[in-house]
């Protein structure tokens, strides 16, 4: 498994965490946001969601597609923007920017592990001494 795989694929494992989470304990996930409880269904909806976006995560991870690791960057970037924008609004506690600082780690890590694969794939054969 490549680097840029492997953080993906330990993305997936805290998502099914999180979605997990959210299956089980919705009202308690919304108080760490200072959010009022409910019984609505619609955050134990996202909780599978969440599961779901991690099951492709771990099959991206172990086929090594490698558009996919790309094409999960932006998404995984921008949703600190999202969390901020909703402490900003006062929709949910600072806590929130946490969540989205967790994204934007392990973004970060496959951005780092996908440009180290790269530099590696460009730099030519090896030497006759290697």
């Amino acid at each position: 498994m490549s680097k840029a795989a492997r953080s993906l694929f330990v993305f997936a494992l805290y998502l099914f965490g999180l979605g997990i989470f959210l299956l089980i304990a919705p009202n308690r996930f919304l108080s760490i946001f200072g959010v009022a409880k409910t019984h609505e269904v619609w955050l134990r909806l996202a909780g599978v969601l969440i599961l779901y976006v991690g099951t492709y995560y771990v099959l991206a991870a172990r086929y090594e597609l490698t558009p996919i690791f790309w094409a999960s960057l932006p998404v995984r970037f921008s949703l600190i923007l999202f969390f901020v924008a909703f402490v900003a609004f006062d929709y949910v506690k600072a806590i929130a920017i946490l969540f989205g600082a967790v994204d934007a780690v392990g973004a970060a890590w496959t951005l780092l592990a996908l440009r180290s694969e790269a530099a590696v794939a460009w730099s030519g054969p090896p030497s006759e001494g290697s």
